[in-house]
């Protein structure tokens, strides 16, 4: 079993136990990143407390050899997708993709995830509207959701002030 496959089985209960679930787990390096999620978000109280349960577990097994920094956070409102996991959770929603150097299809793409599997996902483009690309897994270098603002501002901007009272409306006379 590989170190991210004995850390994941070590971490997954004890996120369960404190109702959350994990939503990624990355080995870079010598930084171990866990980031977990729950209905309705993430609070600091909750990665503080996280942090605490998952750091004595990992010191407890000792499943990493060698020097480590644990980080643990929360998805955020633009969520990275790097598995076949992601994609799925992602169906109906808008991503942001950047494919590897000199893909034939282009480089960059934003639209609404349609399908995904386990080896390839397919993409609502947002231009040219009306189509979609179907990309390999392996061909996408970083994606993410985006997340959308609400409505534009309406036409017309925001309406002028009148002038105030303290300007003055005419001139007095003044005698020398």
């Amino acid at each position: 079993m590989s170190v991210p496959e004995r850390v994941r089985a070590l971490i997954e209960p004890d996120l369960a136990a404190q109702g959350l679930e994990l939503f990624d787990h990355e080995q870079a390096g010598p930084v171990q990143r866990v980031t977990d999620d729950q209905a309705g978000g993430v609070d600091m109280s909750a990665i503080a407390a996280t942090t605490r349960a998952l750091s004595r577990a990992l010191d407890e097994h000792d499943p990493i050899a060698g020097q480590y920094t644990l980080e643990v956070s929360s998805p955020g409102l633009e969520r990275p997708l790097r598995t076949p996991a992601h994609w799925a959770w992602a169906v109906g929603r808008q991503v942001s993709v950047k494919t590897v150097p000199n893909h034939p299809a282009g480089r960059r793409f934003a639209g609404t995830v349609t399908a995904a599997g386990d080896d390839s996902v397919t993409l609502a483009l947002d231009e040219p509207v009306g189509e979609s690309i179907t990309l390999a897994l392996d061909d996408i270098e970083k994606a993410r959701t985006t997340f959308e603002w609400g409505p534009a501002p309406k036409p017309g901007g925001p309406k002028k002030k009148p002038a105030s009272p303290s300007t003055p409306t005419s001139k007095k006379k003044v005698q020398p």
